[in-house]
């Protein structure tokens, strides 16, 4: 056991995933925070966390260069309510502070990887197509073609194929469009970039890339069959959309250092479970066939939790194992983990998911926490 997790990343690494198993249990992004103070020490210079990437442009221009204040970056710049956590407004502050004397290449980046959208909604892509239009200075009516915004944006518009407007003619139109733009922005790169910056043709890319990811995920949403089919399918397509992002991320950051990324273990792992036509591939499944040894997976695991009510584990779980032999915090070979079963004393609304066999098999290496908030 050791609480370095400079022992489980490879000279090949560039790309090392650390997994949380809920997002309500605090101890694991305050953990990540220290972990992350030694990477910064051994020449990671990014940072991605399971968030809008739109919106975490907001955090890497306060990150870089005091460009907002703390809070209007805490505000603006996360999704899924992940700005109201004290360990990421830490995390925040302390990248800012350790950016503002050192040279641009040698500060750190902030990165959001998911797509921007919750599993059950996503909003209208006019603003993000109409930024990528602006930059390109182009005459487009995109707020016709969309109308109204709501209509994509309520929760029917994903849950029930009627009212989903992803497979009309209008949004047919607007995917020629999107696919036209991303051509224009790479074919006049030279002009756009000599005229503005390298930074700003990112950003409008990054806009570009946000609004053709939600028309994806609305023309899926707009497809007829059975319900839990239909649900796989749109876990599965926003998992690809991570996949796609954090690659990018990968292509910007490459010169400069590796990325730690932050997200569910769900998310991160390498193994996959066969379900037929509701098989899930998670980013980290598409990442690792695609990455090999330039990435790294460890998992988190929880014993007990006053925060969300979890107990302590029957000690013939995986968790059991591993409370018997950590009495913080610490990190383990995958492969050391005991035998063990897996427990079945959670519940939904603490969004816990335990250990079994398919995680470690996607694993290669386990943050253990023996107690939480």
């Amino acid at each position: 056991m050791t609480q370095d997790l400079r022992d489980f990343v490879p000279t090949s690494c560039d790309l090392l995933a650390l997994g949380e198993p809920t997002h309500q249990e605090p101890a694991f992004a305050q953990v990540r925070n220290e972990l992350f103070v030694q990477l910064a020490d051994r020449g990671f210079r990014s940072f991605a966390i399971e968030s809008d990437r739109v919106a975490a442009l907001a955090v890497n221009d306060f990150v870089q260069d005091g460009a907002c204040t703390l809070d209007s970056a805490m505000k603006d710049g996360f999704s899924h309510g992940f700005g109201d956590l004290d360990a990421n407004r830490q995390l925040v502050a302390w990248m800012r502070e350790y950016n503002e004397s050192r040279p641009a290449h040698e500060r750190l980046s902030f990165h959001g990887f998911d797509a921007v959208m919750e599993t059950m909604s996503a909003p209208s892509p006019r603003p993000y197509l109409e930024h990528a239009r602006d930059y390109l200075g182009l005459d487009l009516d995109i707020a016709g073609l969309v109308g109204d915004d709501e209509r994509w944006s309520r929760m029917e518009a994903v849950m029930d194929p009627a009212m989903s407007p992803g497979a009309t003619a209008e949004a047919d139109r607007l995917r020629v469009i999107a696919d036209d733009m991303r051509t224009a922005l790479y074919a006049k790169a030279p002009v756009l970039i000599a005229a503005t910056s390298r930074a700003e043709w990112y950003r409008a890319d990054t806009h570009l890339t946000a609004g053709i990811g939600l028309l994806r995920y609305h023309r899926q949403s707009a497809q007829r069959m059975e319900r839990d089919t239909r649900i796989a399918h749109l876990f599965n397509l926003r998992d690809v959309l991570m996949a796609q992002n954090l690659l990018t991320i990968r292509d910007v950051e490459a010169r400069r250092g590796a990325t730690l990324v932050f997200s569910h273990n769900t998310h991160l792992r390498r193994t996959w479970s066969d379900n037929g036509d509701r098989t899930w591939f998670g980013a980290g499944a598409i990442i690792g066939s695609l990455l090999g040894e330039r990435f790294t997976v460890v998992v988190g695991s929880l014993g007990r939790s006053p925060a969300i009510g979890l107990e302590e584990p029957d000690p013939n779980t995986y968790e059991g194992g591993l409370q018997r032999g950590i009495a913080t915090w610490g990190l383990v070979a995958a492969t050391a983990v005991a035998p063990g079963g897996t427990r079945t004393d959670t519940t939904p609304r603490q969004g816990y998911f335990p250990l079994d066999q398919t995680t470690l098999d996607g694993a290669d290496a386990v943050l253990h926490i023996n107690s939480g908030g």
